[in-house]
């Protein structure tokens, strides 16, 4: 699961023309599901966003609270492209998980969200639509996280018999 997390002093969605949501203060966040995420990912990625420090403290220290903190608010926006590959100058986006599968784990993100900050301060847009992101970035501020992956082991034996035939 990759993220890019931007501090914002507003942002909105909106689809076919309507606003269909908008915060104040807080985080935008555009959210990218790759093929292997599971919910271990949903829960990395959130423990991430919930104590990462990119505002002020009540003292004016910069980077020393959270968004929860301060009780801002977070617009989360399916992001697919984030999990592109070039193939010269086309895009490949192979590396994305397919919709009929992204959608639930994007929902279950927003349930865990919701159930460990405050429901009425998580906004989102439109799954799957095509959608006009406004964006105000405070700073501008801008942070990529991505949840660590699985390394693949390799199984010894098989890669000793592979050598032995060579």
């Amino acid at each position: 699961m990759k993220t890019i997390i931007q501090r914002v002093s507003n942002a909105s969605v909106t689809v076919d023309g309507e606003v269909i949501s908008s915060i104040g203060t807080g985080l935008c966040i555009l959210i990218g599901i790759c093929r292997e995420d599971t919910e271990k990912d949903i829960n990395y990625i959130i423990q991430k966003i919930l104590k990462l420090k990119l505002f002020e403290n009540d003292e004016r220290k910069k980077w020393s609270s959270s968004v929860v903190d301060k009780k801002y608010e977070i617009l989360c926006v399916s992001q697919f492209t984030l999990y592109y590959s070039l193939k010269g100058n086309k895009l490949d986006f192979h590396h994305a998980m397919p919709f009929s599968e992204s959608k639930p784990l994007y929902d279950k993100f927003l349930q865990s969200l919701r159930s460990q900050y405050k429901t009425e301060l998580i906004k989102d847009g439109k799954f799957g639509a095509s959608m006009v992101v406004d964006i105000v970035n405070d700073g501008p501020v801008t942070i990529q996280i991505e949840s660590p992956k699985l390394k693949i082991e390799i199984d010894t034996e098989s890669a000793d018999s592979n050598i032995d035939n060579e």
